[in-house]
């Protein structure tokens, strides 16, 4: 098992580094992702490439392609560079990279499955963010006809690489906001198996969201609606697993 991290980064100048630099303490190898960010980031990004050439590798995308089109990026160059497993974390610091090494350990034990981050906020979390992500959350149990997934918004966790680029190889996935949620409920599809980390997550005060409210709220509402009916076709096989655990 060897594992790297994937950080997708869309003009986090600020705060990448420090970011980049916690991560690389745990002896993770870095990929980070410039999702055709503004010169200034693309600057610190570079520096951070030359500064750390054994340890960190740059994708650059041209053009903006959204935090899904980035990490498929991320997550193609991992497999290539011979990676079993992949750590997604965000570029702007609310993730606790004090947690990496619990991930490590949970994906150590369970190879085959994903961990992914169970949140626990602090009171800097923005109100309307969090009581929104329970409709997300109640049309993924929906999807899944389970409550494997606690919660399928947050970006920081371990995928198995084979089994992850093989999905977004062969379906399209959503490449904005709607990734997180999108590539979760297909790996579950797919018989994967979950693990919920909790973890420590914040919002720092001068953070940079890249959310957009109208658009990026369509596009989830699309995709849930689209995820229903993929998973009226599949009732039968998730009925079964259902019996079968």
């Amino acid at each position: 098992m060897s594992v790297c991290a994937v950080i997708p980064v869309y003009n986090h100048g600020e705060a990448i580094g420090a970011v980049a630099q916690a991560v690389l303490a745990f002896d993770l190898h870095c990929i980070l992702v410039d999702d055709g960010s503004e010169t200034g980031c693309a600057q610190v990004l570079a520096d951070l490439a030359v500064a750390n050439s054994l340890t960190v590798t740059l994708v650059k995308l041209a053009v903006n392609q959204g935090k899904g089109g980035a990490m498929m990026a991320g997550l193609r160059k991992a497999l290539q560079l011979g990676f079993s497993h992949a750590l997604q974390i965000d570029a702007d610091g609310q993730h606790d990279v004090q947690d990496i090494p619990a991930f490590l350990a949970a994906s150590q034990s369970r190879a085959d499955s994903i961990i992914c981050g169970c949140p626990i906020y602090d009171a800097s979390v923005p109100k309307g963010r969090l009581y929104g992500r329970y409709a997300t959350h109640v049309w993924v149990w929906i999807n899944t006809l389970s409550f494997a997934i606690k919660d399928s918004m947050c970006g920081f966790r371990v995928y198995p690489l084979a089994q992850t680029v093989a999905l977004i190889d062969s379906v399209a996935i959503g490449r904005r906001m709607d990734f997180d949620v999108e590539i979760l409920v297909r790996l579950y599809w797919r018989g994967m198996g979950i693990v919920n980390q909790p973890t420590r997550v914040s919002y720092p005060s001068d953070g940079v969201s890249h959310f957009r409210v109208l658009l990026d709220n369509v596009l989830i509402s699309r995709m849930h609606a689209k995820l229903f009916f993929g998973m009226l076709w599949r009732l039968p096989a998730l009925l079964w697993r259902k019996v079968r655990a």
